[in-house]
């Protein structure tokens, strides 16, 4: 069994004596979106901490998304508990690389694979992407590929 799904579920429940309204309701709706990918696909299966992992990324970035929308819209009580919730999420992730540490992976990698352009940012991203395993988002990795490449 996983055991981030299995810390979740702790903390879920020290959560609910705590009476931490945030909380709770963030770690029942990602575990919810946990349970929903269990069983999504031809037959149900417990998923592996890496695959528990992808569920809380997807969550995270859904509640970015979410926050921009609301305060793109003037409603900044929403925009703040999306980022509340957002909050709570990141803190089951690993930690996310500093833009320095991003920019001397890609250096990096550019000159190993000899990328020399744009024409190489596919070859440079699948190198970087798999160095990076969710510790800093796509759009974040390839806007720093981009600016190296040109």
């Amino acid at each position: 069994m996983a055991e981030l799904k299995d810390r979740l579920r702790a903390d879920l429940t020290t959560a609910m004596k705590g009476r931490d309204e945030l909380r709770t309701a963030t770690l029942r709706m990602v575990l919810s979106a946990v349970s929903a990918e269990e069983v999504s696909g031809k037959e149900a299966r417990e998923l592996s901490d890496d695959e528990v992992q992808a569920v809380l990324r997807r969550e995270a970035k859904k509640r970015r998304e979410a926050a921009e929308a609301y305060a793109g819209a003037g409603r900044a009580e929403q925009a703040d508990r999306e980022r509340a919730e957002e909050g709570v999420v990141a803190g089951y992730l690993p930690a996310q690389l500093e833009d320095a540490d991003l920019t001397a992976l890609v250096a990096d990698v550019i000159t190993r694979t000899g990328a020399s352009g744009m024409k190489d940012m596919g070859r440079v991203m699948g190198a970087v992407q798999g160095q990076v395993a969710g510790r800093a988002e796509g759009g974040r990795v390839a806007a720093e590929v981009r600016r190296q490449l040109a």
